[in-house]
């Protein structure tokens, strides 16, 4: 298979005449220069490279502001394709998309558990087979992939969900498929999905939440995914709300996602030992259709996120938090919670009035986020 990687990419001008293109098109080639301070030689032979390579095309005729009406530019979106995957705890998904994030095709692997490093590499490469096509040039794949990666090497350093540790998955699926290989936390991945994608205007920084059967965030600081001194930035799920509370599976008590992860919220409903062995799903289910108690507990859940969330607004003072994951979707009960629970503890007027909303993007959030790991070596100048 063809070498995926953008090579051609290396001048930091054609880079950001690609972004301003993809942020502001249909543009012309003189708004381009105004903008970007570029000369218009500049700019004008780095948009005859990209025309050339596909990557950016003319479009419909500009208005005219007293000369001659502006050849206008896009990004040929359709040009070139990306596979974004979602290594969860239980099935890897995969997604073939174009450039604008729009998914061409879908792949799942269920994982069969326990399962070892080179069962889960194995079980990768045949989610990413199942959405391979020859029509467009591949740019590379990007790997959404739960707990802590080392991001330089594309190293998966601890899977806790899996029991796993040191998957070299960015090595393995490189020399299986011959693209380039991204690998993010999941968490991070859906951040940066969210930011370019989820309709969240100009913003300088943003927090993204996944609430799942973890919790994990991932931070944009200056439009940029921040990573932390030793990748860890955003794991949010062991964050101490409790000293005195349950045992984390890190080992550490009253960690946030003992209270409001997906298994946390089901075992204060299994606790009773009346009740069948309930999901977090189910006690939404039963909470939508009136149940009390179930009401009552995903307020809980709420109030404890919005407890988290409030350390995380006087540490980082984020313009936008965004939530996605499985517990997300229960936001007719959680997001009030949140919301009051801010309000009443932030420490400024300001901070209490956060922006706190659930992720558009939906089950697709780090999928798309996968796919983006991809799209900002092209797009974002070095």
């Amino acid at each position: 298979m063809r070498q995926g990687t953008f090579k051609w990419m290396k001048s930091v001008n054609k880079s950001m005449i690609l972004n301003k293109i993809r942020k502001d098109g249909p543009i012309s080639r003189a708004q381009i220069a105004r903008d970007t301070k570029l000369t218009p030689p500049t700019v004008s032979s780095s948009v005859k490279e990209l025309i050339e390579q596909g990557i950016v095309e003319e479009s419909d005729i500009g208005q005219s502001l007293g000369g001659r009406k502006p050849t206008m530019l896009i990004v040929n979106n359709q040009a070139f394709t990306i596979i974004g995957v979602d290594a969860g705890p239980e099935s890897i998904e995969c997604i073939l998309s174009d450039l604008a994030g729009k998914v061409l095709k879908r792949s799942e692997t269920k994982l069969q558990l326990p399962i070892d490093n080179g069962e889960f590499i194995a079980a990768l490469k045949n989610c990413i087979e199942g959405v391979l096509e020859t029509e467009h040039p591949l740019i590379g794949i990007g790997v959404a992939m739960h707990g802590v990666v080392e991001v330089d090497t594309g190293t998966s350093l601890y899977a806790p969900n899996l029991g796993l540790a040191n998957i070299p998955i960015k090595e393995e699926l490189e020399k299986a498929f011959g693209l380039e290989v991204k690998v993010e936390n999941d968490a991070r991945a859906m951040a940066l999905g969210e930011y370019w994608f989820g309709n969240h205007g100009e913003l300088e920084s943003m927090l993204a939440v996944n609430i799942g059967s973890g919790v994990g965030a991932g931070l944009i600081l200056n439009g940029k995914l921040y990573h932390g001194a030793s990748d860890i930035a955003g794991e949010i799920g062991h964050m101490t709300i409790d000293l005195h509370g349950e045992i984390c599976e890190c080992g550490n008590r009253g960690c946030l996602q003992t209270f409001v992860a997906g298994p946390a919220i089901a075992r204060k409903v299994n606790s009773d030992a009346t009740e069948n062995q309930l999901s977090a799903e189910n006690v939404f289910e039963q909470a939508v259709l009136g149940n009390e108690r179930f009401t009552a507990i995903l307020k809980e859940t709420g109030r404890a996120m919005g407890v988290g969330l409030t350390n995380l607004i006087h540490i980082v003072n984020p313009e936008k938090i965004v939530l996605g994951g499985g517990v997300s979707k229960a936001e007719k009960f959680i997001l009030p919670a949140i919301r009051d629970t801010i309000q009443t503890s932030a420490l400024t007027p300001a901070a209490s009035q956060t922006k706190v909303e659930v992720s558009k993007l939906g089950d697709d959030a780090t999928l798309i986020g996968a796919v983006t790991l991809l799209l900002v070596d092209i797009f974002e100048p070095k």
